[in-house]
């Protein structure tokens, strides 16, 4: 460190904003507006802005814009709101640097609501932007923009349209490698490279960088130019770039990082890495701190980290000298450094990544050459353009291949959950003392070169005194046996009491089930007003909480508000995009089946779920933790899916919870005239508190303690019901409301109960 002064005063920045952030004061801008402003905009819908236009993009409902310079428009007063990104109605001309006055709703961006859901919050306000602007309308704007950065956006598009006729079906993948366009990418890709741990190849980063702008400047300097010339075109070329490719923060390090490396081979001064990597860091965090605890920052600078300082440690740990094995061993490094990071803001990590890389890094050049190839050659001949990009395309099928293979294996990811902060310091703090050991190893071969000693490691192990060699054998014991300790620890959950958590899945139900002997149940999971459910809330929940097995996915009935999400999950699972598995599908027995029944049936036997029917009287004990039926009947038809839905009773100790999927009154008459209903402690409302459900004579018998309701706050059914909120609270029951407090937790020991809500602010 004393000889990196820029490294230590990096590490001063960070530890100093670390400890600011445990202290509670937050990295975060805050909201940059009045609290009497913020109240008035909650009150009114209708909000008046001012902006700068910075970028647009089209999507498919609406045309998405970054505004900068902003300002609300508030009683004839101005305050300044920083960037705002808004979604107006229908297209307009529109061209960065045109200042536009629009109007629409103004709505805070809001953080997660449920466990491993993406914290758009802290995303967007990493980039100043704290408010978002829908169904916004034109209302006038500027004759005078940038010509420059239009310029840049329409060589953005010429490129993306050269792709799409040089690549075919394969353009979305060469958009998102090297123009950073991820717009059309699909889903599913996306999902089979993360899986198989080289999402990080559709990226800009270091690599891409390197590629290109090294590759530019060897090129100018072969045609001839001096280190000066060709250094300064490839500095001005390599920052085009990287404005005209988004300003990602994983670009912003790879291009601040080739511009200090550029500058130093011009200068003739010496690069040192760490030292441009601390640069670069402090550069990046003070323009805004909350980047400190943005993914896409750490394992950005975590790479480059576990490079520069790890990589040479952990090799000299596994004995590797050779250059391949160096090459085999290194990548072990970065995901050691990353493992902490991977877990906690995505669940898993990829084990097929350590092999996989290793085929892929190596012709990942290729791919992207071909790419610049066909771009640059395509403004001439696109038919020369798709030769060029022949050889890529290829690689991306082999790419493809492995992918798959990924996603058939059963152990390609590890689903290790979000795990505590004292968890990631204690593996951190074995991981150190791990290095240490490298640098312990690493200093006797360094002298042993030193002194002119070339021959193999098992030579110089031989001249080496056998008390030396038994000291080096018990370090490198003692380092794997502490990094094993550390995964371990990082991946341990304790059991504990049962945890009942209502997702909040907008306009829908999703329930998950945690027993106190590690067993996992979902029951419904769909949602009428949030579209891909499974990938964006039900495969990052289950991932969060380190649920790699789900015993039972029960389905209450068939509509598409308690399905959706639970038939992609299934769909996942037979189509190899998760490693996550069921046992049981169960669903409810009906003598007509309806074609969703048949479609959820199809898609749990594709993934080898087997699949049970559910009637009144069956049970399933679990351990400590039994369903009991309660409904449909025996001889339940199917024609009503809601009044004839699975109805069910879960019970742990004294605590009871009770189920009822939608069901009306006409079926909670029914379920009273039976005689098996009792007094529950929790109760999952009825057709997510609709008026018609919910009777007064049925919270008599039940006497729920706690009563949980499930919608959306844009629902246009009147969901929940002022009536049947009143009902319940005369019932004495406690309601909590997944559309106000996120995901809602019920916790017990079977016999005292505690309640946990996921959003709190």
């Amino acid at each position: 460190m004393t000889k990196r002064p820029l490294c230590f005063l990096c590490f001063l920045m960070v530890l100093g904003l670390g400890i600011m952030n445990f202290a509670g004061i937050p990295l975060l801008g805050g909201n940059p507006l009045p609290v009497t402003v913020q109240d008035w905009i909650e009150a009114h819908p209708g909000s008046v802005i001012c902006g700068e236009v910075e970028q647009y993009e089209n999507t498919e409902f609406s045309q998405s814009v970054y505004l900068k310079k902003t300002y609300l428009i508030h009683q004839s007063k101005k305050f300044p709101i920083e960037n705002v990104r808004i979604f107006l109605k229908k297209e307009e001309d529109l061209k960065p640097g045109m200042r536009i006055l629009v109007k629409g709703t103004l709505k805070r961006v809001e953080g997660p609501a449920n466990p491993g859901g993406f914290d758009s919050q802290h995303f967007y306000a990493c980039r100043h932007i704290y408010y978002f602007m829908k169904n916004a309308v034109l209302q006038k704007k500027t004759a005078v923009y940038s010509g420059y950065r239009q310029l840049l956006l329409e060589i953005k598009e010429s490129c993306r349209q050269i792709l799409k006729e040089a690549a075919g079906k394969d353009a979305p993948v060469f958009c998102a490698m090297t123009l950073g366009d991820k717009q059309e990418l699909d889903p599913e890709t996306q999902m089979r490279y993360q899986l198989a741990g080289i999402i990080h190849i559709l990226a800009i980063s270091g690599l891409h960088i390197s590629i290109l702008g090294m590759g530019l400047y060897n090129l100018l300097k072969k045609m001839g130019l001096g280190i000066w010339p060709a250094g300064i075109f490839s500095l001005g070329v390599m920052l085009q770039y990287g404005i005209m490719t988004g300003g990602s923060v994983s670009t912003m390090r790879a291009v601040t990082m080739f511009l200090i490396a550029m500058g130093a081979r011009i200068t003739g001064r010496i690069y040192d890495m760490m030292s441009a990597l601390s640069v670069t860091a402090m550069m990046i965090l003070v323009e805004s701190p909350a980047y400190l605890l943005d993914s896409g920052f750490l394992l950005s600078f975590g790479c480059v980290l576990g490079m520069g300082l790890a990589a040479e440690k952990i090799c000299a740990l596994a004995g590797a000298e050779k250059k391949w094995i160096k090459a085999l061993v290194s990548p072990i490094a970065l995901q050691l450094v990353t493992l902490p990071v991977m877990l906690k803001f995505f669940g898993e990590v990829s084990i097929a990544g350590f092999i996989l890389n290793l085929l892929v890094l190596p012709s990942v050049g290729v791919v992207l050459t071909g790419g610049m190839a066909a771009l640059l050659l395509g403004i001439l001949s696109i038919p020369a353009a798709k030769l060029v990009i022949l050889p890529a395309r290829v690689l991306l099928l082999f790419y493809e291949y492995l992918c798959s293979l990924a996603g058939r294996s059963g152990w390609s990811t590890w689903i290790g959950g979000e795990p505590e902060i004292w968890q990631i310091l204690v593996y951190y703090g074995f991981l150190i003392i791990v290095l240490f050991m490298g640098q312990y190893i690493k200093e006797p071969m360094r002298r042993e070169q030193e002194a002119g000693m070339k021959s193999e490691l098992s030579s110089r192990d031989k001249r080496i005194p056998g008390k030396i060699q038994r000291k080096l054998r018990t370090v490198r014991a003692a380092a794997g046996a502490l990094m094993i300790t550390g995964i371990l620890i990082l991946g341990f959950h304790p059991a504990g009491d049962l945890k009942v958590t209502c997702l909040d899945v907008g306009q829908g139900d999703g329930i998950l089930v945690e027993t106190p002997d590690n067993h996992h149940f979902l029951i419904d999971g769909g949602s009428s007003s949030q579209s891909d459910l499974g990938r964006y809330c039900l495969l990052p929940a289950l991932k969060s909480q380190g649920i790699s097995y789900l015993d039972g996915l029960f389905i209450s009935h068939t509509d598409k508000d308690h399905i959706s999400g639970a038939k992609e999950l299934l769909e996942y699972m037979g189509n190899g995009l998760t490693t996550i598995r069921a046992g049981y599908l169960v669903l409810p027995s009906w003598a007509e089946k309806p074609e969703a029944w048949e479609e959820l049936s199809d898609a749990a036997q594709k993934a080898g779920i087997k699949i049970v029917t559910g009637k009144k009287g069956d049970e399933l004990h679990c351990g400590l933790v039994s369903f009991s039926i309660l409904w449909p009947e025996k001889n339940a038809t199917g024609k009503d899916v809601n009044e004839e839905a699975m109805v069910m009773e879960l019970s742990f100790g004294e605590f009871q919870m009770l189920f009822t999927g939608d069901i009306g009154a006409d079926t909670e008459k029914k379920l009273l005239a039976s005689g098996i209903l009792k007094d529950v402690d929790c109760l999952k409302v009825g057709h997510h508190g609709s008026r018609y459900s919910t009777t007064e004579a049925f919270l008599e018998k039940i006497k729920p303690e706690l009563a949980i309701i499930s919608c959306s706050s844009t629902n246009t059914y009147g969901h929940p019901s002022p009536e049947t909120v009143e009902r319940l609270e005369a019932a004495g029951s406690q309601v909590e409301y997944t559309m106000k407090n996120g995901a809602i937790t019920v916790e017990t020991d079977g016999k005292k109960l505690k309640i946990y809500r996921f959003r709190r602010d």
